[in-house]
């Protein structure tokens, strides 16, 4: 049975799928967008489609993410706008390379061999720093700290030390930050280019990268990095569709998951401290590093099976984290009911 010219079951798989993506989208500005991409390579879309559309699904999430941390004070829009500037050249290099390897009959290959490496370096990095509390007890890891001014002493030692080199022009950022505009542009570059080509919103990198590279706060990162990915997400979902890269009967049923799974994760980011499940986080990359890895493998070696345990590896990465994110929401929640019941009494 079909319905929009897709079988109800896979509708169903793409619906949940979207909200479990849209919750953490909503809680980390990052965390499934590079879940989506894989999945459909796994699937058996075309590097093209599979790109365009994860992108295009990208673009509708942050929007959703965004007006709930603009209503909770959570985005600089100073350093979004110079991001966006950055990113919008990454994404059409990107772009362009997606489709010269396409040409090839390589991009697949290419994509998700880079998706390995980087989901499972950035994986390693997140852990190892959750495990080591690096940055997370002083640091504005508390949603509520946004608007605060940070100790010097809290900041990442490896932003301490870009900080400490002024290439001008300077530019002072949320938290009384200030940085050099070249490294803000950097960041940018490089994770457009990454959005472009691998039909992500660049988070799960550029996140991490405005925290431990620039010392921006968590909870104004995650806003801000998602205001950022409205416009890159819109600009490359826009040229993957010029192009025929954008399946809508893939991108609707997934936004349709995602809307109510983004506001739930960008409520939670008042109530829950991120770095109470960052551990998850980091070890979902490295869950879906190993998943596209078995992808590879079962393309290389035609053992289809491979294929299947890695997209069974993706749905239960992102059902896994979205879960502890709804889970401690629902923990804090209950702990701030029972304080006030106390106080009351």
């Amino acid at each position: 049975m079909e319905l929009f010219g897709i079988a109800l079951t896979v509708l169903a798989l793409f619906v949940s799928f979207g909200f479990m993506v849209g919750v953490l989208f909503g809680f980390f500005g990052m965390g499934g967008s590079f879940l989506v991409t894989p999945a459909l390579l796994v699937m058996g879309y075309p590097a093209r489609v599979a790109v365009g559309s994860g992108m295009a699904f990208v673009f509708g999430t942050a929007v959703i993410a965004t007006l709930k941390h603009h209503d909770l004070g959570q985005v600089d829009y100073k350093l979004g706008g110079l991001m966006i500037v950055g990113t919008s050249v990454g994404i059409e290099v990107g772009r362009i390379g997606v489709f010269y390897l396409e040409e090839l009959g390589l991009a697949s290959g290419v994509i998700g061999v880079t998706y390995v490496v980087l989901l499972g370096a950035i994986g390693l990095f997140v852990t190892y720093n959750a495990l080591n509390n690096d940055g997370d007890d002083d640091s504005g890891g508390h949603h509520e700290a946004a608007d605060q001014e940070i100790d010097p002493d809290a900041i990442p030692d490896i932003a301490k030390k870009i900080q400490s080199y002024r290439v001008p022009p300077m530019i002072t950022i949320a938290g009384g930050i200030q940085v050099s505009l070249w490294m803000i542009l950097g960041v940018a570059f490089v994770t457009g280019l990454l959005s472009g080509f691998l039909g992500v919103g660049g988070g799960f990198i550029r996140m991490p990268a405005m925290f431990y590279l620039i010392g921006v706060p968590v909870p104004v990162a995650v806003g801000t990095d998602l205001f950022e990915i409205v416009f890159s997400g819109g600009i490359g979902s826009f040229l993957y569709g010029m192009e025929g890269g954008v399946d809508l009967s893939i991108v609707a049923p997934l936004l349709a998951g995602s809307a109510l799974g983004a506001r739930i994760g960008s409520a939670a980011t008042s109530i829950v401290d991120e770095g109470d499940i960052k551990i998850y986080f980091g070890l979902m990359l490295l869950g879906g590093s190993v998943a596209v890895a078995f992808r590879q493998a079962g393309d290389y070696l035609a053992i289809d099976v491979l294929s299947t345990i890695s997209f069974a590896l993706i749905m239960l990465s992102a059902l896994l984290v979205s879960g502890a994110v709804i889970y401690s929401t629902i923990t804090a929640m209950r702990e701030q009911s029972t304080a006030a019941a106390t106080s009351a009494d």
